[in-house]
């Protein structure tokens, strides 16, 4: 018997926060009782253990069996191939109609039926939770949010079921959930510890935060590089609802945030009548917070300007974003200084919201579905009032990259359309492999917003970045197109292309192709794991062929057939031109019309990179996730990733090349630095950027000087400022995300492929290299007036002129590479990002030195 005792006493105290669903739920609400609660299929509390995702979907499949309000569906897999749940909400009459409801509220966005009586049509109201994995309460709050409009009984839930569809989305980042309800439940004990320093409450690197990539996910509404995204966005436009809810947590001595946020820092682009309406939806969060005596504020933190976040891409799409903030107990208890917090006290507090969001709806739904239907309707006639028809993009030479642009655009309803005539726009010849993106359609506000080059805004101070036009981060060459006059496109938008088909290929002197696609790497990185032996040409040449000659650009790769040993190459470079599409030319002798024969010495070796991205505490999680996802995605690289509290137990020599992505390298041991230089020096190629790239200088790896954040700060005079001017300063003398130009050297094979002499890039600090006076190392440097896109104050875009963006040099017989920017950001720098390949294939053939 004692054992039972124990047992009893253990429950007891694992239960002692439990809270019952009497806690959650004000006393008159009544539910059915053939629906089961969370508590009988999950075994626990809602708030005693942090929900796995697994246990989550599996709670809503269940409501969907038992309650006919519900419908269930899987709409996408995450990376790691957990399943992306939407729950479609309403009465059971509504629920059998549900297509003829969204092609009617589809319908009258389309067909300018303003007019038309929305007495019957419902209000579509998105429910998303926990786009960030620890910030749980959100997700956790969804398991009660599911219950009650599955089971409450009443005039109330009746009304919101005849008025609305909801669709609730569970879990916006299933991989970070999971990850941190692992960690949070394996963390706590038996007895509950509050100490903000304890482990629970302070997770290793990387935080649960991410996704799998260890992305922000709330950054890629626009972006859409992952899955969770892509499978979002695909169903959000499938509805175009009107309200969409998104919610997170914030530090633990904070309150709850509900929006509108600071108001001049709205996207100009937003209707004032999109703030008016989030205003009149506060007032029902301010009521129920009131009555249940719940601190919160609004207005004072936050912005609407990103259109690439949860709460701010629906404000470009006609409906409402709202985001909520509540204070995290990030485990099960912490001390904070408004008193304990529990973790069912934040679940409470989104449960509390999201049932004002519900009653916001209902009184407002006439006013919503009206402000969707006039925010469409009239794109038509503000697009005629610009002063321009639309915006050209040239396609260039690489097809994967104008691709990735093009079917990121449809993804966002947005057209664009072959031009079938040569166009003169901004004095550049656009060729017939451009495309042409009206202004006037539908999505007329988001194709401003992407193309936009705004520098100069109301409030100068930005929560995320100020400027993300997308041809910029695809290095694709734009302009506005003034008149309609010699614009002759196709008749049907782009639509998404067929792999190009190849002839067969059959045993040849050699073969080459080119390195401008962006899949070019690779491809390459696909051949050299195979064994095939290739090189690749550091100048110009004219070989010859059967059907004449082929000029290859330096940069091209050459396969001779006499270095092979694999006796299947052929078949090999077959089936790599089908994979990835591009064209593997043959070559009929070594000997060739113009530049060096193939036998030259200037025909460098090219081997598999053997690479390794080093992490850690004092590394950003998010920059070396970036560098992870575009070499396992776009390059075929697995790289060797190592904490750098482990880099003094691995063998460098067994590694190519060094990544160090943006972060604190001052902490590694004097042995780890002395052994990273005796590498480079025997050979190995480094990489370093922002923080990596200051890490580099200091140890005197990079012969360059550099303008620290302080530095550059310190041109900013202060005399006369008042403590209310502090805030100010700070926004002025910080860059939050611009986009910059710079001049390139194009001789350089670090810029193989770059096919312009200017090349954006994207900055989001002011740390800066400066200019070398050693020849050829400067690979990029800005400009007299580099800016192009976003606010950067005069004084800070005076010292970034001139400066260099990117330096690379001999140290012995290896190189050393540093960029201030991010090459790769949030995945979606097409152009930049080639920067870095090139570094991992090219970056041993160039012999300068940086003295």
């Amino acid at each position: 018997m004692r054992w039972i005792v124990t047992i009893m006493v253990a429950m007891l105290s694992f239960s002692s926060m439990a809270k019952p669903l009497s806690y959650y739920f004000e006393q008159d609400v009544e539910f059915d009782k053939t629906i089961p609660t969370p508590q009988e299929v999950l075994g626990f509390e809602v708030g005693e253990w942090h929900v796995r995702h697994d246990q989550l979907v599996r709670y809503m499949e269940i409501l969907a069996q038992k309650s006919d309000r519900i419908n269930f569906e899987i709409i996408g897999r995450t990376h790691e191939q957990r399943p992306l749940v939407m729950l479609s909400i309403s009465t059971a009459e509504k629920l059998a109609n549900l297509e003829q409801i969204r092609q009617t509220h589809l319908a009258r966005l389309a067909n300018n039926e303003q007019a038309k009586s929305i007495q019957n049509e419902p209000a579509v109201v998105w429910m998303g939770y926990s786009v960030h994995g620890n910030e749980s309460s959100g997700s956790n709050a969804a398991l009660l949010v599911a219950y009650y409009l599955a089971a409450a009984q009443g005039p109330e839930i009746e009304e919101l079921l005849n008025n609305t569809i909801i669709l609730l989305d569970p879990s916006l980042n299933p991989d970070g959930l999971a990850r941190f309800a692992n960690w949070a439940n394996s963390n706590r004990g038996m007895n509950l510890s509050s100490d903000p320093k304890t482990r629970e409450h302070v997770e290793s690197w990387p935080s649960s935060r991410t996704n799998h990539y260890w992305f922000d996910l709330n950054r890629d509404w626009l972006l859409l590089q992952h899955p969770e995204s892509r499978a979002r966005i695909a169903k959000f436009h499938h509805w175009k609802p009107n309200i969409l809810t998104d919610f997170h947590e914030m530090g633990p001595n904070s309150s709850y945030f509900f929006q509108p946020g600071i108001a001049s820092r709205k996207h100009p682009i937003t209707p004032d009548e999109n703030v008016t309406l989030t205003k009149a939806i506060a007032n029902y969060h301010a009521k129920t917070l009131d009555k249940n005596n719940a601190l919160y504020f609004t207005e004072e933190s936050f912005d609407d300007f990103y259109y690439g976040k949860g709460s701010t891409y629906p404000d470009v799409n006609g409906g409402i974003g709202i985001l909520f903030e509540q204070a995290s107990s990030r485990g099960h208890v912490q001390e904070t200084i408004n008193g304990t917090l529990t973790f069912a006290f934040t679940i409470k507090n989104q449960l509390l919201t999201s049932l004002s969001t519900f009653k916001a709806a209902v009184d407002n739904r006439e006013a919503l579905l009206t402000y969707q239907a006039k925010f469409y309707n009239q794109v038509i006639d503000l697009a005629h009032d610009e002063s321009f028809e639309g915006y050209v993009v040239e396609g260039a030479k690489d097809s994967t990259r104008i691709k990735l642009f093009l079917n990121l655009l449809k993804q966002h309803q947005i057209n664009a359309y072959p031009l079938t005539k040569t166009l003169k726009a901004k004095g550049k010849n656009f060729s017939t492999n451009s495309y042409f993106v009206p202004l006037a359609q539908p999505q007329f506000r988001l194709v401003k917003a992407i193309f936009s080059e705004q520098k100069s805004f109301a409030d100068n101070t930005f929560y995320d970045v100020s400027g993300w036009t997308l041809a910029h981060a695809f290095n694709l060459e734009f302009a506005q197109v003034k008149s309609s006059w010699g614009l002759e496109v196709a008749s049907t938008a782009w639509q998404k292309a067929v792999m190009p088909s190849f002839a067969t290929l059959k045993t040849e002197y050699a073969f080459g192709f080119a390195w401008d696609d962006y899949l070019a790497p690779k491809m390459l990185n696909s051949l050299l794991k195979q064994g095939v032996k290739a090189r690749v040409a550091l100048s110009a040449l004219t070989a010859k062929s059967h059907s004449g000659e082929i000029n290859f650009a330096p940069g091209s790769i050459i396969v001779p057939a006499g270095l092979q040993t694999q006796s299947d190459w052929v078949a090999i470079l077959n089936k790599a031109q089908s994979q990835f599409g591009i064209a593997i030319k043959p070559i009929t002798t070594g000997l060739t019309s113009k530049g060096a024969d193939l036998g030259s010495r200037t025909m460098a070796v090219l081997k598999e990179p053997k690479v390794l991205l080093v992490g850690g505490k004092g590394v950003s999680q998010y920059e070396a996730g970036e560098v992870w996802y575009y070499l396992d995605r776009f390059v075929g690289i697995a790289p060797t990733i190592v904490e750098m509290e482990r880099l003094g137990s691995i063998d460098l020599a067994n590694y190519s090349h060094i990544v160090l992505a943006n972060g604190n390298y001052s902490g590694l041991p004097d042995s780890d630095k002395v052994a990273i230089k005796s590498w480079v020096r025997k050979g190995g190629v480094i990489w370093g950027h922002k923080g990596g790239a200051k890490f580099l200088a200091d140890q005197q790896l990079l012969k360059a000087n550099y303008l620290s954040r302080q530095d550059v700060a310190s041109a900013f005079k202060t005399k006369g400022l008042s403590y209310a001017d502090k805030d100010h300063l700070a926004g002025r003398q910080r860059i939050a995300g611009a986009i910059f130009n710079t001049d390139v050297d194009t001789t350089h094979p670090l810029t193989f492929s770059l096919n312009r002499d200017t090349l954006p890039v994207f900055k989001n600090s002011t740390w800066l290299l400066e200019k070398s006076e050693a020849p050829f190392v400067n690979i990029l440097t800005y400009p007299k007036k580099p800016l192009l896109a976003g606010f950067t104050d005069g004084v800070n875009e005076q010292q970034i002129a001139g400066a260099a963006a990117m330096i690379a040099h001999s140290y012995g017989r290896g190189s050393v590479i540093a960029m201030t920017d991010n090459p790769v950001f949030r995945g979606y720098w097409y152009g930049t990002s080639r920067l870095l390949s090139n570094a991992l294939f090219f970056g041993h053939t160039f012999r300068v030195s940086g003295n």
